[in-house]
């Protein structure tokens, strides 16, 4: 379907809402705004350029200067009050009286925000950036730019509450710098929740000062020489947290039990059923030492640790993970035996359903929610609402409805980013438990809109960090000030973090791939200005048809903005100097063809890949398993 079709579809859903809005053609915002109208003229930006804002609004009018002062050089000046201002930040209780909802008018004359809440007039913000050229986003000064936007009426809204990615930063320890970026881009693309998973079977990365072992034994793995790990100090936390507020991120602290606690175990063992001293492990795995439930003092570890965590994190939400348990120590086991006689317990996983409830209830006194994995309402009964975060399948939330709990939708089908895109030989070393996910299968997850009868509260993209202790390929060589690991997650995260982000902000009638797509080729040059290494998309083919003598012609675009497509007809991968398309190019089998996106000379696409068809040998010969290579 071509995408001007797409868009008076959208056009239609919009009017059938009552909207006399038309999308804007050469306006490339993501996520998609509610309604974008495209007026007459254009604002540009001047050196004299004059930033007001409404008293409460300093912190948001600070943010755009200096990203604003950043890359064109200039200093605006600031000032409270919005009457003699160009751009002006407001903040009324319009807007439908939607939280986090806003309007941006550009005129040729000026610019206003006005946003339902500070959240709003920071959405608006972004909304605005995105207006301008990519090279809003470098940090250094941007000569020879035309600083000019178009006139447009914006009125958005989310269509979710929940817009999260989960880090991984316990399997593999990122320092807050870089997390600190992840909290950016996350911002700049309208997503306000981040779970940091802090605590996991290869580590704890927050210090506990009533446990102060968790980081000195629990926070590195391997030989002195060697070691990996490291953690953040509670200053770092709160730097983190603070830094999340003004971007209207939370940060929602994960930590993990009963299983996936190996790190505490080896700094304390007398946590689990055996009481036996380990080693932490350098590879991941899934241990059966879980925290035992039936010892008064593992309860109290568990009490202090949540107790410190709520103390040192202002979230709304306590994620206390409770996936993947295997309960085999605590058949065995002498002390949960005698809780589940105790408690009338039947099978050694509902006493994961029993802790659940006693954090649960901690967690209300102190005006808190706790979120986990699903499996958290599938273990007994719980009686306080939870959130369970449901990973195995979109139609899992049932599980949620049928017990009278919120879901958010984080699939390991649709979400999960550590898995690839493709399957082209080559690939970035990924998760292998799956299939791939494409951009196009992240971003057409099924997600109905949010109301207030929904047990669905939004969408979770989920980046775990579990290949950089599966073997030595990703490891990093420190001395070296690498930056491996960083550019690995950004690899996986983007650019599907959009589609997540897209997800859960535009409403389902709003939302059509081959629009996404088309917008998408501008924000590749947005990211350049980020310095976010990206995974660059293949070529799109617009058509491939088969010729009366059985050869293939391939007529491509490009999927990024100001990129090449460079190409080969000889069943080799293309390189930088391949030759360069122009056009239609014909031949005999389409795996002969390979063709690549290149941004610059270090920064390119895999090749499309059509695998070899054998299927006419497979009666004769068998089926193909695996390509002979010389070598091996």
């Amino acid at each position: 379907m071509k995408l001007n079709t797409l868009r008076a579809l959208a056009l239609g859903a919009v009017l059938s809402a009552g909207c006399l809005c038309a999308p804007a053609a050469d306006i490339a915002i993501i996520p998609q705004p509610v309604e974008l109208q495209q007026m007459q003229g254009r604002f540009t930006l001047k050196p004299t350029t004059v930033i007001g804002y409404e008293k409460g609004l300093k912190e948001q009018a600070e943010y755009l200067e200096g990203i604003l002062s950043a890359s064109t050089g200039w200093d605006f000046k600031l000032t409270e009050g919005v009457k003699k201002a160009d751009v002006k930040l407001c903040m009324s209780a319009g807007n439908n009286g939607k939280a986090e909802a806003y309007t941006l008018d550009v005129t040729p004359k000026s610019v206003i925000i006005n946003g339902n809440d500070e959240a709003g007039v920071f959405y608006g913000i972004q909304s605005l950036l995105q207006l301008f050229p990519p090279q809003v986003y470098n940090e250094r000064r941007q000569r020879n730019v035309d600083w000019t936007i178009p006139a447009v009426h914006v009125y958005d809204a989310p269509a979710q509450p929940w817009r999260a990615m989960m880090l991984d930063v316990a399997r593999y320890f990122h320092d807050k710098e870089m997390v600190k970026k992840y909290i950016d881009m996350m911002a700049m693309y309208k997503m306000n929740n981040v779970q940091l998973l802090l605590f996991v079977v290869s580590g704890l990365r927050s210090v506990s000062k009533k446990y102060p072992r968790l980081t000195e034994v629990g926070a590195w793995a391997g030989p002195e020489e060697n070691k990996l790990g490291g953690y953040y100090t509670q200053d770092d936390i709160r730097e983190l947290i603070e830094y999340g507020r003004l971007r209207n991120v939370e940060i929602i602290p994960e930590i993990e039990f009963p299983a996936h606690i190996l790190s505490a175990v080896v700094a304390y063992p007398w946590l689990s059923c055996t009481g036996k001293q380990h080693e932490l492990p350098l590879q991941h795995f899934i241990s059966r030492d879980l925290l035992c439930v039936g010892k008064e003092s593992s309860i109290k570890f568990l009490k202090d640790i949540l107790d410190e965590t709520v103390e040192l994190f202002p979230s709304k939400y306590i994620n206390i993970g409770g996936d993947e348990a295997v309960y085999t120590r605590y058949k065995t086991c002498p002390d949960c035996q005698a809780l589940m006689k105790r408690e009338g317990l039947t099978d050694e996983s509902q006493l994961q359903g029993y802790l659940t409830n006693v954090v649960a209830k901690m967690m209300k006194e102190k005006g808190r929610t706790v979120i986990g994995w699903e499996e958290i309402i599938e273990r007994g009964k719980v009686d306080e609402q939870v959130v369970a975060m449901i990973w195995h399948n979109v139609n899992d939330t049932i599980k949620a409805t049928e017990s009278g709990h919120k879901a958010i939708l984080t699939p390991a089908t649709h979400l999960y980013l550590d898995f690839p895109e493709g399957t082209t030989p080559g690939e970035v070393k990924s998760a292998t438990w799956m299939g791939p996910i494409s951009l196009e299968k992240c971003y057409s997850m099924p997600l109905s809109d949010y109301t207030e009868t929904s047990t669905v509260i939004g969408v979770q993209g989920c980046m775990w960090s579990d290949q950089f202790i599966h073997g030595t390929v990703l490891q990093e060589i420190p001395l070296l000030n690498e930056n491996r690991s960083e550019k690995y997650i950004e690899y996986f995260t983007f650019p599907r973090m959009m589609a997540v982000a897209e997800l859960g902000w535009t409403p389902g009638a709003r939302r059509y791939y081959a629009d996404f797509f088309e917008r998408m080729k501008s924000h590749y040059m947005r990211l350049d200005n980020k310095e976010v290494t990206y995974r660059v998309p293949e070529p799109k083919i617009a058509s491939m048809s088969e010729n009366a003598d059985g050869s293939v012609t391939f007529t491509l675009t490009p999927s990024v903005d100001g990129s090449e497509i460079r190409y080969t007809t000889d069943g080799s991968y293309p390189t930088v100097h391949s030759t360069l398309y122009t056009g239609p190019v014909t031949v005999g089998n389409k795996s002969d063809f390979h063709a690549m996106t290149v941004v610059n000379p270090r920064h390119y696409s895999q090749p499309i890949h059509f695998a070899p068809d054998y299927s006419a040998y497979e009666s004769k010969y068998g089926v193909v398993t695996a390509q002979w290579k010389p070598l091996t």
